[in-house]
């Protein structure tokens, strides 16, 4: 009972390093993410997900993560071609395909990706100009994923996505970019203007072509902006009274010839004079 006494510290210590190297033997990998197997140096592969056994202290693992990584690209001060200065930032995601190249071919992979994209977003700003690169910027976003995509692949990363958040303009050139943007405006409302002008000067000179075949339809319009005029209780309107439009309802030449004789002046006969032959009868 005394010996069985004393050998209770080492069958603890046997069981502490039992369960020490079997929890180190055991290795549990989630489904998004993969375990890079070094066995005393040397690659062995990469296994999960799932539950796995490997040799304590002979066998080392690196755990990588394959989900979708969303880098920030910070603002960049660049030059474009046209030599304005801008501001930019953007954003990338990405995503480990190989493992065991982002283990093995590069020493931090997160690091690389994110100095490899500052790099190619000032060298492809520098290549556009200042209105591609606020109009076209599709373009822009497509050749940057191209780019950083090319010089990633070797590390076993795949960039899917790579977009321009925010331009940012000097004080100077927002004032001078909204002068161009107000004088576009000016330009193109006179040329409306214009155009209306033209229409309206077209549309007149065909009224007055139907018009002129038709006299009345002068005497109906003049009646017709009468009443439009007439509704307006609150002035007093002076207008002249043509004597066409009184002589259109008089009629003919006849009335033409009474209304003219009914304006001719009497003038009496002096004293002493004798009444011509023939006026009096």
């Amino acid at each position: 009972m005394g010996e069985l006494i004393e050998l209770l510290p080492v069958l603890a210590v046997a069981a502490l390093v039992i369960f020490s190297l079997v929890g180190a033997a055991v290795k549990v990998v989630q489904e998004y993410e993969r375990g890079v197997i070094f066995r005393l140096g040397r690659l062995v592969g990469a296994k999960g997900p799932g539950l796995f056994f490997i040799i304590p202290f002979i066998d080392r693992m690196v755990k990588i993560d394959l989900r979708t990584v969303t880098l920030d690209i910070p603002s960049q001060e660049a030059i474009t071609k046209d030599n304005v200065t801008v501001r930019v930032n953007a954003v990338a995601y990405f995503r480990v395909v190989d493992p065991e190249a982002a283990v093995v071919r590069v020493e931090n992979y997160m690091l690389a990706t994110m100095q490899i994209a500052q790099t190619t977003m000032r060298s492809v700003l520098g290549q556009s100009e200042l209105d591609e690169l606020l109009s076209n910027r599709e373009e822009i976003n497509a050749r940057l994923q191209q780019i950083i995509d090319q010089q990633t692949e070797p590390w076993g990363i795949k960039v899917s996505v790579v977009e321009v958040k925010d331009v940012e303009l000097p004080q100077t050139m927002q004032r001078a970019m909204a002068r161009q943007a107000e004088a576009e405006r000016d330009k193109r409302a006179k040329v409306i203007h214009a155009e209306g002008e033209f229409l309206a000067a077209e549309q007149l000179s065909n009224a007055a072509n139907i018009i002129s075949a038709a006299p009345s339809a002068l005497q109906l319009r003049y009646l017709q902006t009468l009443g439009d005029i007439s509704s307006d209780q609150t002035r007093t309107i002076i207008f002249p009274l043509p004597m066409d439009l009184i002589s259109a309802f008089i009629g003919g030449s006849g009335g033409e010839a009474s209304g003219a004789s009914a304006v001719q002046p009497v003038i009496p006969p002096a004293e002493g004079s004798s009444t011509p032959r023939g006026e009096g009868a």
